[in-house]
């Protein structure tokens, strides 16, 4: 027994004809004008397209597709392929080519990784370009990739993370007993105990109701994000602390970087590079740019003593480091030249 099929049911299937037929046709007529390489690395990350993220992605597939390699790549970006830690466990697993990975969310699968949570870890934005280009960086990346069997190529970032606030920060005693949200990481908790401060955990997508509810008085970001997400409406108050400039990796699977010829591991390892310092003069200039749109939109900003910040710091950082094995890579970070 055959039954019609009901008209809106025959018109959803005669659209979805039509999108597979125009979709088909789109992807022949691409096939026609767009370069074929023998293989097209996935490239997944979680930023939209205005981001350093995306910007620094698009650098490298440029730069990578302009090499005789044979190379291509594919980049899906916005978080299409999931979290940064799901696709980093992609990455393990050789189901995904590329991403960028903040390393604070990878401390499970590396204990090295754990050393970009140490805050007050650069001098200056120059010494921290010193320590991601030089012997230090490389010594990192491979202690990481040796720990997670996930090659990190070279680094992104940029944000230079600052103190948001609900009240007034005049002086450092107005940290006193501020609860401040910051990441679970041991470096972070320490720090901001001995600066006064009770360090308190809170979902990211609970921060703003929780500054406007006053579960929270603050917390740790880069200008950035305090504007996209527009915490400056309920914490208005900024505190120059600079306490960290993020570190963001890009990675390859090493499943993907051992099937790759030298030709081609050479050629990846130098659109990385290339990009990645693109990359971070993004952010920086992003940066730049979002600190300036607080103050437009009405924020106000507290010069804080960064030196007397990190004296009182620096013993019980010292305790913390030593516990987690990174006494040796944080003095080779501080020698850095």
């Amino acid at each position: 027994m055959t039954h019609a099929l009901a008209p809106s049911r025959r018109t959803t299937l005669t659209r979805l004809g039509q999108t597979l037929l125009a979709g088909a046709t789109l992807v022949a007529g691409l096939s026609l004008t767009a370069p074929v390489h023998a293989y097209d690395l996935r490239f997944g990350h979680g930023g939209t397209e205005d981001t350093a993220y995306h910007l620094g992605a698009t650098r490298f597939k440029e730069l990578l597709e302009e090499q005789d390699v044979d190379l291509g790549v594919q980049i899906m970006g916005n978080s299409v392929l999931g979290h940064e830690t799901e696709m980093f466990e992609q990455l393990m697993a050789g189901a995904l080519d590329m991403s960028i990975v903040n390393p604070g969310l990878i401390t499970d699968f590396s204990d090295t990784a754990n050393v970009f949570s140490i805050p007050f870890l650069y001098r200056d934005q120059e010494h921290w370009q010193t320590v991601l280009d030089g012997d230090v960086g490389r010594e990192i990346a491979d202690q990481i990739t040796a720990e997670t069997g996930v090659k990190v190529l070279a680094f992104f970032g940029g944000g230079k993370r600052q103190i948001v606030s609900s009240r007034p920060l005049e002086s450092l005693d107005d940290l006193d007993g501020m609860k401040l949200r910051t990441n679970p990481t041991k470096p972070l908790i320490t720090a901001w105990s001995a600066l006064g401060t009770d360090p308190t955990v809170m979902a990211w997508k609970e921060i703003y109701t929780g500054l406007q509810l006053g579960a929270i008085d603050g917390l740790l970001n880069e200008a950035e994000w305090i504007h996209r997400m527009r915490f400056h409406e309920v914490a208005p108050h900024i505190g120059l602390s600079e306490h960290d400039i993020t570190v963001r990796l890009l990675t390859m699977s090493e499943l993907t970087w051992d099937r790759l010829d030298d030709a081609q591991q050479e050629a990846v390892m130098a659109a990385a590079s290339q990009a990645a310092s693109y990359a971070r003069g993004v952010q920086l200039e992003q940066d730049a740019e979002a600190l300036e749109l607080l103050v437009e939109e009405g924020a106000t900003l507290h010069e804080l003593d960064r030196e007397q910040m990190q004296q009182i710091v620096r013993e019980p950082l010292a305790e913390v480091i030593d516990e987690m094995g990174l006494s040796e890579l944080h003095q080779m970070i501080v020698n850095a030249e």
